[in-house]
């Protein structure tokens, strides 16, 4: 039974049970036998009522009654309208719409959370179209950086093949060649399976108490060699005391630092002069690590947006090296687990900066 009938009904039972109420006693009085004293002093105060008594009585009554059922049905009726309009929208897919209880009762609070339920609801929405275009957004330049070396590895098993390579010397470069390129596509795999694993929170990190100094120092001069193969300089500024240590993972750790000098090196290929600088500072309970570069630097628009997945600005879409454009993402999860946080600065032609920290241990 709907709201409205049995509001209509309360209004009836209010209104008419009075009334069959005095009736009857009426009738019980009239067609009474029994002459008792009490009875026959209820039958004249009964008899004493004036009709202007009993239609005054009855006009207060209905006009009680129904500022009641108004009462009612306007605390009730257009909450549950807009429930159940809010209901319909939300099955039909129509998250764009908004709903506000009128009051403070009940109903008024349940609309409240069922807007609330909305808004979550709309997030959760927009939050996986974003997913599903980052994943799409992800299979596509994975598809495109795979075929470059793809390609390349056909060419040159082709060339090799059909006798194209004729000389010891070349059937050097052309295995070397391809053996590269399958290094390449092994890397970008490697990255998009740890990319799965830190997006599932599935990576097993091995944490461990390690002198920052000691590794640092070790890193950089194993940096160091392999970069100067490359005529690239690296400089090595550590303003840390020798007892301090953090609870890192040092191959998650290492994955970050080759991430970022990668990138440098990657997008700064063209720089005779590229030099890559770290600092270490102490900032009280953290330690501070600077990656700079004097390579060409990043667009204001993009630095916003180096962190996201599968984000390329137009400086890497336009270089011949790829990338899955997933690499800061990885360095940006792995460097939260750490407890730390990072941020990058740059100017466009004076060089780039990138910047996180981790967590001194305290004991």
């Amino acid at each position: 039974m709907k709201i409205r009938t049995r509001l209509a009904l309360a209004f009836c039972i209010i209104i008419f049970v009075p009334f069959v109420i005095i009736f009857a006693a009426y009738g019980l009085l009239i067609y009474s036998k029994f002459t008792s004293e009490t009875m026959v002093k209820i039958q004249n105060s009964l008899s004493g009522l004036s009709l202007d008594v009993i239609v005054s009585a009855s006009l207060i009554l209905i006009l009680t009654a129904t500022i009641l059922i108004l009462w009612m049905y306007k605390g009730i009726v257009p909450n549950i309208k807009k429930l159940t309009k809010a209901a319909d929208c939300i099955k039909n897919g129509d998250l764009d719409f908004e709903i506000e209880g009128d009051g403070a009762d009940e109903l008024s609070e349940l609309c409240d959370t069922f807007e609330e339920m909305r808004i979550r609801l709309k997030t959760n929405a927009q939050e996986k179209l974003e997913d599903e275009q980052e994943q799409k957004q992800l299979i596509s330049n994975i598809a495109h950086d795979l075929k470059t070396p793809i390609t390349a590895i056909k060419g040159y098993s082709e060339g090799l093949l059909d006798g194209v390579a004729n000389s010891p010397k070349k059937q050097e470069e052309y295995v070397k060649t391809i053996h590269n390129k399958a290094v390449e596509m092994d890397n970008l795999i490697n990255e998009l399976t740890l990319y799965s694993q830190l997006d599932t929170k599935k990576i097993p990190y091995n944490f461990q108490k390690i002198n920052i100094s000691s590794y640092f120092q070790e890193v950089t001069c194993d940096l160091s060699m392999d970069l100067s193969n490359q005529n690239i300089k690296l400089s090595y500024s550590n303003y840390l005391d020798d007892s301090v240590y953090t609870i890192t993972d040092p191959e998650q750790l290492s994955r970050v630092i080759n991430n970022i000098v990668t990138n440098s090196v990657k997008y700064n290929k063209d720089n005779e002069n590229l030099i890559i600088a770290f600092f270490l500072y102490d900032m009280d309970d953290y330690v501070q690590v600077d990656i700079q570069d004097n390579g060409i630097g990043i667009p204001a628009k993009d630095l916003d947006h180096i962190f996201d997945r599968t984000y390329r600005g137009d400086q890497s879409r336009n270089t011949d090296q790829g990338g899955s454009g997933i690499g800061l993402s990885i360095v940006k999860r792995i460097v939260e687990d750490h407890g730390g946080r990072i941020w990058v600065t740059s100017n466009v032609g004076r060089g780039t900066k990138m910047s996180f920290t981790l967590k001194k241990y305290q004991g």
